[in-house]
C-alpha cells in the first residue's frame, strides 16, 4: 500500500487536501498537533470511502526533534507523496514583532520543512511516481511589508524547493519536487497570524480563495509537470516553470 503524507492536516488547506486525495483513492497519513481534529478528519474520510487506510500522527513541528520523530515513525509505510503544508504566520512590522512567535514560525516553516524534505528525498528520490510538494506562499515571491519575516520564510521554501527540483532533475531522479504558493485563503491562518480570536475574510479582504479551492489547485500541481503553482496578484492560479534564477556549478 502507498500513502500520501500531509502535515498541517487538522484544518484549512491541509484538511481539504486530504479530502481531495481521498476522493482519488489515496491512502493517507495525516499529521497535526490536534488529535481530535485528525480523528474527525479520519472519520469523514472513512465515511466517504471505508476502503481507504488513514493513519494519524500527532506532531508539533515547532519542536525540531519532532520532525525527526515523525519521519522515523513512518518507516514501515511506503510513501508516494509527501506534502509539507504545516506553516505559521506573523503579521507585524519587524520592529514590533514578537520574537518568540517568530522563532516558532521559523522552526515550522523552515527547519522542520527542510528536515522532512531531506529525509524523504534521501529515501525516495529514485522511486517512480514519488512527489514532494512544499506549500510556500504568494508572499514567497513578493515581499510583504508588515509581514517581512513571514515573507522571508516563504522565500526560503520557494527557493529551497525550486533548487531541489533542479537537483533532482540533474541527477536523473524519479521524484518530482514542487511548490504550491497560495495567496490569502480562508483558513485559521489569518487569525493566528494576527493574534485574533476570529478573522472575517469577507469584511477584511476584497479577494481570497477558500481552502477547498486551494486544495483544487494542489491537485493541479500534483497532476501536472510544472514545478510551481502560484496565485498571482489578480488571484488567478498559474502553473509555472521555476521562477528563481538557478546557478548550476
Amino acid at each position: 500500500m502507498k500513502y500520501t503524507v500531509i502535515t498541517g492536516a487538522s484544518s484549512g488547506i491541509g484538511y481539504e487536501t486530504a479530502l481531495a486525495f481521498a476522493a482519488r483513492g489515496k491512502n493517507l497519513i495525516i499529521v497535526a498537533r490536534r488529535l481530535d481534529k485528525l480523528e474527525e478528519l479520519k472519520s469523514t474520510i472513512q465515511n466517504l470511502n471505508p476502503d481507504l487506510d488513514v493513519i494519524i500522527r500527532t506532531s508539533d513541528l515547532s519542536v525540531t526533534d519532532q520532525a525527526y520523530t515523525l519521519y522515523n515513525s513512518l518507516k514501515e509505510y511506503q510513501i508516494e507523496t509527501w506534502i509539507n503544508n504545516a506553516g505559521l504566520g506573523e503579521t507585524s512590522s519587524v520592529i514590533d514583532q514578537n520574537l518568540d512567535k517568530v522563532e516558532t514560525m521559523l522552526r515550522v516553516n523552515i527547519e522542520s520543512l527542510t528536515i522532512l524534505s531531506t529525509l524523504f528525498v534521501r529515501d525516495y528520490a529514485d522511486v517512480e511516481g514519488t512527489q514532494l510538494i512544499n506549500v510556500s506562499s504568494a508572499l514567497g515571491y513578493v515581499i510583504a511589508v508588515g509581514s517581512v519575516a513571514y515573507s522571508a520564510s516563504k522565500y526560503y521554501v520557494s527557493a529551497f524547493t525550486e533548487g531541489l527540483a533542479k537537483e533532482l532533475e540533474l541527477k536523473g531522479a524519479k521524484m518530482k519536487a514542487k511548490v504550491l504558493a497560495p495567496a490569502m485563503t480562508e483558513t485559521e491562518f489569518a487569525k493566528h497570524a494576527n493574534d485574533k480570536k476570529e478573522f472575517d475574510y469577507k469584511a477584511n479582504l476584497p479577494m481570497y480563495h477558500t481552502a477547498k479551492q486551494m486544495a483544487g489547485f494542489m491537485m493541479e500541481v500534483y497532476y501536472k509537470d510544472e514545478v510551481v503553482g502560484v496565485v498571482d496578484e489578480n488571484y488567478e492560479f498559474n502553473l509555472r516553470k521555476p521562477i528563481y534564477p538557478i546557478l548550476v556549478w
